[in-house]
């Protein structure tokens, strides 16, 4: 359950992320409250897995998983560069978060 939760906590943080980019100075309420409500989630997830998990290994998958995210977003709606070498390293992170996980028993 805590690595449901993870992940779950990992894809609000790509939510946040994602309305950072419309806050426009925190001055776009319905972005700054959909910020403000996915940083919460998010904490507040990783913080009840990591009561299960190794707080580094449940800090750096959370991170993984929201930076992955992130990047995936960014490509597919933002016009973001799709070059083999982000794939590639993009492939990379996510054999990282999965060595973590395996390695965590």
């Amino acid at each position: 359950m805590a690595w449901a939760l993870l992940v779950l906590g990992g894809c609000f943080e790509v939510g946040f992320t994602t309305c950072l980019r419309f806050v426009e100075g925190f001055r776009n309420l319905p972005w700054t409250l959909g910020f403000l409500a996915s940083v919460g989630l998010s904490m507040t997830l990783l913080e009840v897995a990591a009561r299960s998990i190794p707080m580094g290994t449940a800090y750096a998958v959370w991170g993984g998983i929201g930076a992955l995210g992130t990047v995936i977003v960014g490509m597919i709606w933002f016009g973001e560069p799709v070059t083999p070498v982000r794939l590639l390293l993009i492939l990379g992170l996510v054999g990282c978060i999965a060595g973590l996980r395996l390695a965590s028993h």
